[in-house]
């Protein structure tokens, strides 16, 4: 599995804090980070480790190519701070501005991309519907069918394992505190409201939490009685050695495989070939409210039913605070790879690449995405939905968008815990838009990345 760069533990359980983050993921890093400039004392509390599961496990994409566009405002103020992101946290995350070719392969998928193109250009930023040929100037020796493309100059990538580890850094360099194998088993509250968090290493006092635990996050609110419709989806990611050869820095998209550079010249090689969504007890019970998904992405999400069922109907759905919880149980989910899978995406690569063809697999890593019935994240209060409490956030749900989307997810959840105005109109995120009566589906599909 990738391992991310290493980040000190408190020795402490403090007993108070002014916010409490269950979960240290990107979202949850760059929420305190944000929080601790803001001189408030900050706890983030981490099962496993910083960045160890979806955070270090993603493509590696920063992207505003192929987005919601009511990610869009989000995206764009996020792009602004991947800019100074290196500066500001004192290291190299990796990344870099490289450009993002989305192939077409046949006439009616160039239509079908267009839209996408103009909703871009809708917010100033530089994409546009390319020939085949030019597409593929700018990746010397690739033969794929394509019959025209999408490409962004200003998208770009960074490094999983760094971006995650370097922003919690920066956060414990500004008075917040981190602590890793360190479950938080539930809320308390007094007179209503948010008052601490129980811990597997004790109580912490609090006046504000936010969840931001990923795919544990819907099992950690519906303890308290709060309904998160989210689901998982794994996808199999590999990533080969650098190779001899003129090789490309833009990435690329293709039916086949997608193609990412890293920083020490190797290659992240992924692709919706290999995702594989297990049909567990919460997809039965969602089911409603995913069919709009379902019907757009049925192909790409490879649904199985086997002993996963079985397993997660076993997980308990309610705990006590005084004795260990599921999320004891799983430190760091790790998922097994499909090899079958991702064998097919390098084969793909080398087939059409020959510069690839030497590639040497130096890992492979399963991860898991959390995934909303609409394709965008709950970045919200709580206290407008049923047994909803105040002082309670969430920030979950980001369907795959979460990686990019971080630094400006991170600073919109502080904006909204401490009464601040927001950098994007925080309403498309609401959690109650599943009980309010909107309407509830992705715009043009699910895009996982």
């Amino acid at each position: 599995m990738p391992i991310p760069e290493t980040v000190s533990s408190a020795s402490e359980t403090p007993p108070h804090a002014d916010v409490v983050i269950v979960g240290g993921g990107i979202v949850g890093a760059a929420a305190a980070l944000e929080l601790a400039e803001r001189g408030q004392r900050v706890v983030l509390c981490e099962k496993g480790i910083i960045g160890g599961e979806q955070s270090s496990r993603n493509w590696g994409w920063i992207r505003l190519s192929h987005r919601d566009p009511r990610e869009m405002p989000m995206m764009l103020a996020a792009m602004d701070l991947w800019h100074g992101l290196n500066e500001r946290v004192g290291a190299d995350t990796g990344f870099r501005t490289c450009g993002i070719t989305y192939g077409c392969a046949t006439p009616r998928d160039v239509e079908a991309m267009r839209p996408w193109a103009d909703i871009q250009r809708e917010h100033g930023i530089p994409a546009e519907m390319v020939s085949a040929e030019t597409a593929l100037s700018r990746y010397p020796g690739l033969k794929v069918p394509l019959a025209g493309a999408m490409y962004n100059p200003a998208d770009g990538r960074a490094e999983p394992t760094l971006v995650t580890s370097a922003i919690a850094k920066a956060a414990q360099r500004h008075g917040a505190t981190i602590l890793q194998n360190c479950a938080v088993r539930g809320v308390e509250t007094s007179a209503g409201r948010v008052s601490a968090v129980v811990t597997e290493t004790g109580r912490i006092a609090c006046n504000s939490v936010l969840v931001a635990g990923g795919v544990w996050s819907r099992l950690f609110l519906g303890n308290l009685g709060i309904n998160l419709p989210q689901l998982r989806v794994q996808n199999s990611v590999l990533r080969v050695g650098p190779v001899d050869g003129e090789t490309p820095d833009a990435t690329i998209k293709t039916r086949d495989f997608t193609l990412r550079r890293q920083l020490d010249g190797g290659y992240v090689v992924a692709g919706v070939l290999a995702n594989r969504t297990e049909i567990l007890p919460d997809a039965i019970r969602l089911a409603r409210l995913f069919l709009p998904s379902l019907r757009n992405e049925w192909r790409e999400l490879n649904l199985n039913f086997g002993p996963a069922f079985l397993r997660d109907a076993r997980v308990p759905r309610r705990w006590r605070l005084d004795a260990p919880s599921p999320f004891e149980t799983t430190r760091i989910l790790d998922p097994e790879p499909d090899r079958k899978r991702t064998d097919k995406l390098l084969a793909n690569l080398q087939a059409a690449y020959p510069v690839f063809r030497g590639a040497q697999v130096a890992e492979r890593w399963g991860g898991m995405i959390d995934v909303m019935p609409d394709a965008i994240p709950v970045i919200s209060p709580t206290e407008q939905v049923r047994n909803g409490i105040p002082g309670l956030h969430v920030a979950s749900g980001f369907s795959g968008h979460g990686f990019g989307l971080g630094p400006a997810a991170g600073r919109l959840t502080a904006q909204m815990i401490l009464g601040e105005p927001s950098i994007v109109d925080p309403r498309p995120f609401r959690l109650s838009r599943f009980t309010d009566g909107e309407r509830i589906a992705p715009i043009g599909g699910v895009s996982r990345r």
